[in-house]
């Protein structure tokens, strides 16, 4: 299946916000928190515990910048939303290019 590139950054960018949304309202989880926490219930500390490595990586680089504008109290949610996108959007670039670069090694 062929998809473009912008496509794709797309999906992958919708994913990550919904990742980070379930993470929150479901998992009862803060952003910044990578790992399960104590108040969360047994079920949601297990989910969080499988999901980690995934909460790495989307999530991890970011945190010493969302740490940063959380020192300013009056910092609007754009800027953690503009963060999370120009990161995503490398990360997805960056997947979208060995992906493909794996089709083009076995087509040749």
């Amino acid at each position: 299946m062929k998809i473009s590139r912008i496509n794709f950054v797309c999906i992958f960018l919708i994913f990550g916000f919904a990742y980070l949304l379930g993470s929150i309202l479901i998992l009862d989880q803060m952003p910044e928190a990578l790992f399960a926490s104590e108040l969360q219930e047994s079920w949601q500390a297990t989910v969080s515990t499988i999901l980690c490595p995934i909460k790495i990586i989307l999530i991890g680089p970011l945190i010493p910048v969302i740490n940063f504008l959380h020192k300013d109290p009056d910092t609007p949610p754009l800027f953690f939303i503009v963060c999370f996108i120009v990161y995503w959007t490398i990360l997805a670039l960056a997947i979208y290019y060995f992906f493909n670069k794996e089709k083009r090694t076995k087509q040749t």
